[in-house]
């Protein structure tokens, strides 16, 4: 649990939100939350009485944001068999353990775009009760996908506006903090093609409609341009894999204000192990490998919004290997501060809590990542983690 006041002193402090790190840099943490931040030597004489965390040899950043994870998969390299082989417990095992994974390699925040049985709010539940260690989660249940599409072995198969309100209403029932719709073809599921459009606009408009009223953001698979089309005009959230954006998906997004999650390590840990895969999966890897990091350059150099998540639990893809991600979109063309905005402030914006997560300012949330070296000048320096702290309790700490 989190103490009462908590001072932690660091060697190099960097908030996120474009400021200049401070050296030798703290932050005054009370209830879980940043009370103040600033120079150690000032917040020193005004916190008299705190505990003191010494990170003196380690750089402080906001904890990382992944925006898309399956906590309910671990990296096997058949994903619909093994969904389609696990029940409920081990779905809900599988996502206890996956979350912890996921906070030892520096996540705070993490949005399950889908997991069987929508076990992924029960694994949340359990972390915000205390129960167990893990991100701040924030679950879709079940996705929606129209039947036979794309992931239907986890999904509520919907057709019409009709299926799709009662579908979305039923996840909102369970609990979800968000709806993830399917838009196209997938690579993992065989018997589709990536670029073929499923749900329709109209069904899409209605999950929007649906989750909007109730204060919930969507989110859609969409690999193929005409279904990246189709879930941009439904007023979708975020746009997940994208992998063949033309201009006018590029002019949507920007009409839309629409956020780019490519899901960049999905696909590169897809094709270093084309072997390994059903060859339905293989094959479709290297149909939309070279055209999706060109689409993630495009949208790049448009300046379209984009948000870090790895798809993380597909084949050998595993929870705690999200910085590949971000290794991805420095390789492809990002800054590394770039890189960070999109796993800090850009992701917090895009999942609607900027005001709580994504920087390390006054009155957000004590999530906090320590590493020995500053990821602005190599974003490799994000696999050593060396602690985290989640709303203000500190969570691991390697020696």
């Amino acid at each position: 649990m989190a103490t009462p006041r908590t001072l932690l002193l660091t060697k190099l402090l960097l908030d996120g939100s474009g400021k200049p790190a401070i050296r030798k840099g703290a932050l005054l943490i009370e209830g879980g939350r940043i009370k103040d931040v600033g120079p150690a030597a000032g917040l020193e004489r005004s916190a008299s009485g705190a505990h003191v965390v010494d990170a003196t040899q380690l750089v402080a950043l906001p904890g990382l944001i992944n925006l898309h994870a399956h906590l309910d998969m671990d990296g096997s390299p058949d994903f619909m068999t093994s969904a389609l082989l696990m029940s409920e417990q081990t779905s809900t095992l599988m996502g206890v353990r996956s979350a912890r994974e996921a906070l030892h390699a520096g996540i705070t925040t993490i949005r399950d775009l889908g997991t069987k049985y929508a076990s992924a709010i029960s694994v949340r539940d359990a972390i915000d009760r205390g129960w167990t260690d893990g991100p701040r989660v924030l679950a879709a249940g079940r996705v929606v996908c129209m039947t036979g599409g794309h992931c239907w072995f986890i999904a509520h198969e919907a057709d019409g506006p009709h299926e799709m309100r009662k579908a979305v209403r039923e996840n909102l029932k369970r609990g979800a903090d968000c709806i993830k719709v399917i838009a196209t073809g997938g690579v993992l599921s065989p018997g589709v093609e990536v670029g073929s459009s499923q749900l329709d606009v109209d069904e899409m408009e209605v999950a929007v409609h649906e989750a909007h009223k109730a204060g919930r953001r969507v989110a859609a698979h969409a690999i193929g341009t005409a279904g990246i089309h189709n879930a941009l005009r439904a007023g979708v959230d975020t746009i997940e894999h994208g992998c063949y954006l033309d201009d006018k998906a590029l002019a949507l997004f920007k009409s839309s204000k629409a956020t780019y999650v490519p899901t960049l390590a999905a696909p590169y840990n897809l094709h270093a192990h084309l072997s390994d895969l059903p060859d339905y999966a293989a094959r479709k890897t290297s149909e939309v490998y070279d055209a999706h990091r060109e689409s993630f350059r495009r949208a790049l150099k448009a300046g379209v919004p984009i948000a870090a998540g790895a798809d993380s639990g597909t084949p050998f893809n595993f929870h705690g290997k999200f910085v590949t991600e971000l290794e991805c979109m420095v390789e492809l063309g990002m800054s590394a501060e770039q890189a960070l905005a999109a796993t800090g402030q850009t992701a917090a914006e895009a999942l609607g809590l900027a005001g709580t997560v994504g920087t390390l300012e006054e009155g957000k949330s004590a999530d906090v990542l320590l590493v020995d070296d500053d990821p602005r000048k190599d974003i490799k320096a994000l696999r050593n983690v060396r602690a985290v702290m989640t709303r203000g309790a500190l969570h691991r700490i390697k020696p």
